[in-house]
């Protein structure tokens, strides 16, 4: 009988301590290291790598004490710009960084996180929009719909205005009319309500396009134009443009992410608002570079009046909004909310 027993008491420690060892692997810091890929949709030449991509890779692998690694591969290695996105989704990559989740072709909602056309001005009202105030909550829209399609976005920066880099001078919307811009997604939007005719075209035939004259000029991230030397074939930046708070977004695929730990999990998600501060603020300061570079090489910088940005905002949100509303639910409810925040804001 004591023999029995004691057997039993054996196997049920050991079976306690095979249970607590579960639990530890599945919820606390874990023994062995996840090794993750990640293609952005664009290379290390881009200012949202070193200012935004880089510095959020870094924390993450240090929240969670190295047991995740992160190697960053430059958009073609794996996939090309347009599949990135799909590629983190169908799990050929584990994750990307994009615009508007590729400018919205992949998934609507990323235009709700991109920059709505006149809406958020900075960094901090973005924030109250999408996550900080719980009467808007929109980035919960967002997150919904990237696990619909099997990503968790977990990185998010402001790369500052995407604004008009063109040949001729922009001083109100009535200037674009009949001017070829080279846009994508949202952007075109924005340009076709103001009278434009938009131009779809690859990053890397922009700035020859721009010198033969095939383009008047072009919708950018201001903080991105020495990168690609526009500063050489453009005269005028308007700003704040057409986005003044435009953002850039980081998934990783849902499969690879429940694979963590919920030590792990809580870890990167503890990141996400510090590093979106600190990659904002890295932009920010290479937006007053690239515009120095700009003035320096004999171009002007033109802000519009608050007169001006009064009229564009009102047609944008007019013209352009209801049709961004349009592409699907999760987007009206987000537009809806976007309408809100700005009237509480005292813009609308």
């Amino acid at each position: 009988m004591k023999s029995n027993h004691l057997i039993r008491t054996t196997l049920l420690a050991g079976a306690v301590a095979m249970f607590a060892s579960f639990a530890v692997a599945k919820d606390g810091k874990p023994d062995k290291i996840t090794k993750w890929v990640f293609q952005p949709c664009f290379d290390s030449s881009d200012a949202g790598w070193a200012s935004g991509v880089v510095p959020w890779v870094k924390a993450v692998e240090k929240a969670t004490e190295g047991t995740v690694k992160i190697k960053l591969e430059p958009v073609g290695a794996i996939t090309s710009g347009s599949e990135s996105f799909g590629g983190a989704a169908a799990g050929l990559i584990d994750g990307t960084a994009c615009w508007g989740s590729v400018y919205s072709g992949d998934m609507p909602e990323g235009m709700l996180a991109f920059g709505m056309a006149m809406g958020a001005e900075s960094t901090d009202e973005a924030w109250e929009a999408m996550w900080g105030n719980p009467k808007y909550k929109i980035g919960d829209l967002i997150q919904e719909a990237a696990k619909k399609r099997g990503l968790k976005w977990i990185g998010w920066t402001n790369q500052g205005p995407n604004a008009m880099f063109t040949k001729f001078p922009v001083r109100k919307m009535e200037d674009l009319k009949g001017k070829k811009m080279r846009a994508g997604g949202p952007q075109s939007l924005f340009h076709t309500a103001m009278g434009g005719a938009p131009v779809a075209m690859g990053g890397g035939d922009i700035y020859t396009a721009i010198k033969l004259g095939t383009i008047d000029g072009t919708y950018w991230d201001t903080g991105g134009i020495d990168d690609m030397a526009f500063h050489e074939v453009i005269k005028y930046a308007a700003q704040p443009g057409w986005c003044p708070a435009q953002h850039q977004e980081t998934f990783v695929n849902l499969k690879k992410w429940n694979a963590l730990t919920k030590w792990q999990q809580d870890r990167i998600q503890g990141v996400f608002k510090s590093t979106y501060f600190e990659t904002s603020k890295l932009h920010e300061d290479g937006v007053a570079h690239a515009l120095k570079t700009l003035t320096d090489a004999g171009g002007e910088v033109i802000k519009f009046s608050d007169k001006e940005n009064k009229r564009m905002r009102e047609k944008s949100i007019a013209e352009v909004w209801p049709l961004v509303a349009a592409k699907s639910e999760g987007n009206k409810k987000g537009v809806e909310l976007w309408k809100q925040f700005l009237k509480d804001k005292g813009k609308l």
